[in-house]
């Protein structure tokens, strides 16, 4: 590997976590360099357009380059655009919030939203990461992983974040064993606290789950007393439809 661009690597991430903005003193601390090399490569990023400095404070926040080239990653994704149609359809069928999601590491990432169709105030969650275990997008996904790999992420270390989050390897293994069989998993106000979700694979033409699609909502609406037959039946339709439309034959059959 390339120990610059490794660098770099760090600085951007550490750029994208929880802080928006960061001085050179703190990016050296959170990536273990020394602030010499550090200021070094944040003038390259800069000059690049990948970083830019606030000119009042001084510190470092991630640049319109990368929000160019994520626009552009999301528009050749091939998963989100020919999610298009269904999530829309998904959202307009059952009222709720439609999200597309795909594994990345550990994380569920969103890289389609379509809003609850309601004149409620929404935020667009396009880009979210969510730990796999705390959604239901994530429990879909990783149901249908390879066994490898599948096992690697069922061993944890799980995040919590909420006191109903599921953090516990047999609980996980329960949960996606019980997802596999019925073709949908469920999230009971593991992500949020007062929401549930509901989400299905998406397999591609060979067969491998590709991603995941799914609706967020309250959790009286989606799951009261249990799960809403209408709505997992909603959920599994659109999600079959979209792993046809990405070239998939031989679909799993739900239990």
């Amino acid at each position: 590997m390339i120990q610059s661009v490794t660098r770099a690597a760090q600085i951007l991430k550490a750029l994208g976590n929880e802080s928006p903005r960061l001085g050179v003193t703190e990016l050296a601390e959170r990536v273990g360099l020394a602030k010499a090399t550090v200021h070094g490569l944040l003038r390259t990023l800069e000059e690049e357009g990948l970083v830019e400095q606030d000119p009042d404070t001084g510190k470092y926040q991630l640049g319109m380059v990368l929000f160019q080239l994520g626009s552009t990653f999301l528009e050749n994704n091939t998963l989100r655009s020919r999610s298009l149609f269904w999530a829309e359809a998904l959202a307009n069928r059952t009222r709720q919030s439609a999200w597309v999601g795909v594994l990345h590491g550990d994380h569920v990432v969103v890289v389609h939203h379509v809003f609850r169709p309601d004149d409620t105030v929404q935020i667009l969650e396009v880009g979210a990461s969510i730990p796999w275990n705390a959604s239901a997008l994530g429990k879909a996904l990783v149901a249908h992983l390879p066994p490898a790999r599948r096992r690697r992420l069922l061993a944890g270390p799980f995040e919590r974040l909420t006191g109903s989050t599921l953090a516990d390897t047999g609980a996980l293994t329960a949960a996606t064993d019980r997802a596999a069989a019925a073709g949908v998993a469920l999230d009971d106000q593991e992500a949020i606290v007062g929401e549930a979700g509901i989400a299905a694979p998406v397999f591609d033409s060979s067969g491998h789950v590709a991603g995941a699609l799914g609706i967020t909502g309250p959790v009286e609406r989606l799951i009261p007393d249990g799960p809403v037959p209408e709505l997992l039946g909603a959920v599994r339709e659109c999600a079959r439809g979209l792993s046809r439309d990405l070239g998939a034959r031989r679909l799993p059959v739900p239990e």
